[in-house]
């Protein structure tokens, strides 16, 4: 069976790597944009991290990443950290000149300094631009930058990378339609090449075009598959149980579609949000329950870290056969054989 028989549908993966030792994601970037004859811009990834400070819960960052084009122009991956990915780090490791983070607990701040600020300078100058913007100057405390507003408030903190940061190495491909298999051997050849190996905190991450999911049939259905089959799937993918920011879909949502006529949209929405639903569960369906969506995908974040090509094809295959059968209208039966419904999906397929 080829590739494109494999997998029918626009994916855009997520796949969680290290680095060894001395060797960075922008090792990686330039590796990959040379073997292409392309180009390699650095950018901002957004995300945060626990606080030290007292009654402040987590700062808001920026890190730097790597976008890798094609001599076309067109996009080949994006390279950026997973502030997940601990195991093996030196925390105490000093950072490698050139990497630095820039650090706020706002996230309107955040946004302002992502679009002000380069991912290409220098720590010493990072804030100079946004620092015009409320006329006044960066000052240096240590190893530290920071700027504050005329009042004396903290706006920004601009501060070297330590703890060998610069090793996780999150590859995210655009949506491909077709030719997964090649496309992502592409990007991880590479990388085995280079000494990538998979994380202990691993996962692989798969984004499916959201638009057939998002009537209340399909999307009742996605519910139920991962609810009702949640340890099943999770021993047929190889979730890795090392894997943080992965929990079982709210009982407020997962009750709802227990009963036996499908829910509607508005009371799905409801339930997620008496559940507080969010991006960090075994599935994303944050992005199906908003009009002004950001990101029109159904993740699936459950299955494991893997650097070879060929496993994340295969379990993205299942997945994918499986998503088929939510979009049947008939409310999924529980307590079926996963492997069944696949080969169920896969016959209609065929037919």
């Amino acid at each position: 069976m080829s590739t494109n028989e494999r997998l029918r549908r626009r994916i855009g993966f997520e796949i969680e790597l290290m680095a060894p030792p001395g060797v960075s994601r922008r090792t990686l970037a330039f590796d990959l944009a040379g073997r292409c004859g392309g180009s390699v811009r650095p950018i901002w990834h957004h995300d945060s991290e626990p606080s030290l400070v007292p009654g402040l819960g987590r700062f808001l960052h920026l890190t730097q990443g790597f976008e890798v084009r094609r001599d076309d122009g067109s996009l080949l991956c994006t390279l950026v950290d997973d502030v997940t990915l601990l195991h093996g780090l030196d925390q105490r490791a000093p950072a490698v000149p050139g990497w630095f983070r820039i650090l706020t607990d706002d996230g309107r701040l955040l946004r302002l300094l992502a679009a002000q600020c380069d991912p290409g300078s220098r720590l010493p100058v990072a804030l100079d631009a946004v620092a015009k913007l409320w006329g006044t100057e960066v000052k240096q405390h240590g190893q530290v930058f920071r700027l504050n507003d005329a009042a004396g408030a903290t706006i920004a903190l601009a501060a070297p990378l330590p703890g060998e940061r610069e090793r996780p190495c999150e590859v995210i491909t655009p949506p491909l339609a077709s030719g997964h298999r090649e496309a992502l051997a592409e990007l991880l050849g590479p990388a085995r090449e280079l000494g990538f190996t998979i994380p202990h905190e691993a996962a692989v991450h798969l984004h499916l075009d959201g638009g057939p999911f998002r009537s209340a049939p399909a999307l009742s259905n996605v519910v139920r598959l991962f609810a009702f089959y949640r340890e099943e799937l999770r021993a047929l993918l190889g979730t890795n149980p090392a894997c943080r920011r992965l929990a079982p879909l709210p009982e407020a949502l997962v009750s709802l579609t227990k009963k036996p006529k499908n829910p509607t949209i508005d009371e799905l929405r409801q339930a997620a949000h008496d559940g507080e639903l969010t991006k960090f569960f075994d599935v994303n369906l944050t992005q199906l329950l908003k009009d002004d969506f950001v990101r029109d995908t159904v993740e699936v974040r459950i299955l494991p870290g893997m650097i070879d090509e060929n496993q994340i094809v295969d379990r993205a295959a299942l997945v994918e056969l499986l998503l088929e059968r939510c979009l049947d209208p008939a409310p999924l039966p529980i307590g079926e054989d996963l492997l069944e419904l696949a080969a169920d999906a896969l016959a209609d397929r065929l037919d």
